[in-house]
């Protein structure tokens, strides 16, 4: 029997040729891009076909959170391969239905129910119209400097540059300002203060746009790609209070910051909030097979009783991606995962990024949980001047592109956004290779140093 596989292409310069001649990259100006063809992965690094090995210090796109070829999760997913590849989300199916219950078993709460998609997005997307639906109103709050996807709602309610090409957006969606203490908009010099006053203004926002019109407020536990924006004390249980307050449907966008990203199974844990949904995805299955969904809570689910749900997808559910998941979990589990994710940030990534910082002065602010943490680059730390402009582009972003380029010239992949680098390894990282990719990054920010002024 022939190789059914036999077409994929074996050498680099092939592989370039197709990608040029025929795939449509996100994100990018087609002709300006050269991606970097990719031969295999294994555990924490991946190489390129010229044999050149990266510590990936970016989990991929923050989702590879068991890391690369985990043999117990290839396995389960080749087995249950030869039992059932897909099936229809109207049917009944093992994979799926034990998935949701593991998924509903970590989660906090009354989270009892899950609706399954194929990533985050389509998350966040259903937990909108989730929200509209079970309230009756038709506004969202959301914050600026979040990312929530690319469909219709999702990109609507980001509140970063994304979001402008996709304007006219939906309408409904209004942004605050969030807490961010190293440069707050509300001029905050604690995080006491931080969290009193971002609290303020969300009081605010609600009441100029009218309590009653308000279906949800928005926002990532931890944001992720807009900072690692480790919220500040009380605030999360403020947001949660509010909401009690004025019949809101709080939303907690755990995509990113979900399943051991932070050190626990959902971020929120850490502060020991419940929100009423949980979007997530990445982490669930660290993108072995796409998978995302909406953790449900029992008021929301009830809704829905006697009331159709008007939402669905093909793939929702999918046996496979549903096995994988069910598989991840339980490896999460045997193998402590999660204590290694905590443990990683706490005694490790933690005080020698603190170490970084006081040799550095590019070196701004660090700050992150479990595997999740951000290094913000500054041209002054007096004026905290970025090292490069908000969502620069060409020369402007020369600094940045430089760090990035000295960190893979030395075999790190970073994973660079605006002004900041993060350090967001697999979950599954040992401490050595995690001190490994910190001696890299240490080395690079020389690079950066060189346009710090103090």
């Amino acid at each position: 029997m022939s190789n059914p596989l036999a077409g994929i292409p074996a050498d680099k310069e092939t592989v370039q040729a197709l990608d040029r001649a025929h795939v449509f990259h996100s994100w990018s100006a087609q002709g300006l891009i050269d991606p970097l063809p990719i031969k295999s992965a294994q555990g924490s690094y991946f190489t390129d076909y010229d044999g050149k090995t990266y510590l990936d210090f970016s989990s991929q796109l923050v989702n590879v959170n068991i890391g690369y070829q985990h043999p117990k999760l290839v396995a389960a997913i080749a087995e249950y391969a030869q039992t059932m590849t897909t099936i229809q989300p109207a049917f009944a199916n093992d994979a799926r239905s034990e998935a949701a219950r593991l998924i509903c078993e970590v989660a906090p709460g009354d989270l009892n129910r899950v609706f399954f998609t194929n990533g985050g997005a389509e998350a966040t997307e259903n937990a909108l119209r989730m929200a509209k639906l079970h309230t009756g109103r038709h506004k969202v709050l959301a914050a600026y400097r979040s990312y929530h996807g690319a469909t219709a709602g999702a990109i609507s309610m980001t509140g970063d540059p994304r979001r402008w090409g996709a304007e006219p957006a939906m309408p409904g969606i209004v942004h605050f300002w969030g807490p961010y203490l190293y440069r707050s908009a509300f001029h905050s010099a604690t995080a006491e203060e931080e969290t009193d006053r971002a609290l303020q203004h969300l009081r605010d926002t609600i009441m100029v746009e009218g309590a009653q019109t308000i279906a949800a407020i928005i926002l990532e536990t931890v944001v992720g790609t807009n900072g690692i924006l480790v919220p500040p004390p009380g605030y999360l249980e403020g947001v949660r209070a509010i909401c009690d307050e004025h019949g809101i449907v709080m939303i907690a966008d755990e995509v990113m910051a979900g399943f051991g990203r932070c050190g626990e199974w959902f971020a929120i844990d850490h502060w020991g909030v419940t929100p009423d949904l949980i979007a997530f995805a990445k982490g669930v299955n660290s993108g072995y097979l796409p998978l995302g969904g909406v953790l449900i809570n029992d008021a929301i689910a009830a809704t829905f009783d006697q009331r159709v749900y008007p939402g669905g997808l093909t793939y929702s559910g999918h046996p496979l991606a549903c096995a994988s998941a069910v598989a991840s979990i339980n490896i999460f589990k045997e193998e402590g995962i999660i204590d290694n994710a905590r443990r990683l940030g706490a005694d490790v990534i933690g005080p020698e990024l603190a170490k970084i910082a006081d040799r550095h002065p590019s070196v701004g602010e660090v700050r992150g949980l479990g595997v999740f943490w951000a290094v913000e680059l500054v041209r002054s730390r007096t004026t905290r001047e970025p090292l490069v402009p908000y969502n620069a582009a060409g020369a402007a972003a020369a600094p940045m592109n430089e760090f990035a380029a000295a960190c893979k010239e030395r075999g790190l992949w970073p994973m660079t956004h605006f002004n900041r680098t993060h350090v967001v390894p697999p979950c599954t990282a040992t401490e050595q290779e995690v001190r490994e990719g910190l001696a890299i990054l240490d080395e690079a920010l020389e690079t950066a140093d060189r346009h710090a002024s103090d």
